[in-house]
């Protein structure tokens, strides 16, 4: 299916690697150009080249910044200062338990998870407006649906997030402007791995004890690839998407146990 936005350019935070790296592989090989995010400077020098060779037809930028953090908001729009599209995507707060979250932790979980993304919206929706084309997912989680024991912190701030451009999606939809956010179950991540031995040593077991009980949870019966949540972003990104907007995509193999 040809997604209809070959030249289009990309903004994608949190992009190294990860659920964000597999956003900008499927962004990329359907023509947009991609604006990549991390803090890694490696890491991510190591992606773009990744990228640039899997589509050597689209320009691929590098920015090497914390965009939870203005001056790294600003790298990034400074780089890419008319996206069309917008992927929101950043580090949680580690599991921890919630006895554990001071106040300092408290603001730096909503900074991270709420806010950042919350400003770069602010910062791009009007220009997506005058060029009649915008398309932002946020990436948050199923853990806005469904409890995580331990990611408590992270859950609150992006259902905050959620509630807060719920509003926001349906008052700019006349622009063809659309918010949506996907929300991830167990994905084979890094971000997975490390979940899984922190749950590992809180209750003594084993890594693969833990992972392997996690997958048995789900009824598909195995974690999800990073590919599969790239190419539900970059359909929601495609013109043809253009009448989804305000929806939380779960991608989470039927984990959350509901009808509606």
């Amino acid at each position: 299916m040809d997604l209809g936005i070959s030249g289009k350019s990309a903004i994608i935070c949190a992009s190294s690697r990860g659920l964000g790296k597999a956003c900008a592989y499927s962004l990329a090989i359907n023509g947009v150009n991609i604006t990549l995010n991390g803090r890694d400077e490696k890491v991510l020098e190591s992606t773009k080249k990744e990228l640039s060779e899997l589509a050597p037809h689209v320009k691929v930028n590098a920015v090497a910044c914390d965009v939870s953090t203005e001056e790294g908001r600003q790298k990034i729009l400074e780089a890419c200062p008319e996206p069309d599209i917008l992927v929101n995507n950043n580090g949680g707060p580690p599991f921890r338990d919630f006895r554990e979250i001071d106040k300092n932790a408290l603001i730096e979980g909503l900074e991270m998870n709420m806010i950042t993304p919350i400003e770069l919206v602010k910062s791009v929706v009007d220009g997506m407006g005058q060029r009649e084309f915008g398309r932002i997912v946020n990436i948050t989680s199923v853990s806005v649906k469904r409890p995580v024991v331990g990611l408590d912190l992270s859950s609150g701030a992006r259902a905050g997030l959620t509630a807060f451009l719920s509003g926001v999606a349906r008052s700019i939809a006349d622009k063809n402007i659309t918010i949506n956010n996907i929300l991830p179950g167990f994905f084979d991540t890094d971000r997975l791995r490390q979940g899984v031995t922190s749950m590992a040593k809180m209750n003594n077991e084993g890594e693969n004890i833990v992972a392997d009980r996690m997958a048995s949870s789900i009824p598909a019966k195995r974690f999800g690839t990073p590919n599969e949540f790239g190419e539900t972003c970059a359909f929601l990104c495609s013109k043809q998407a253009a009448y989804i907007t305000g929806q939380n995509i779960l991608l989470d193999g039927g984990l959350f146990d509901s009808s509606f």
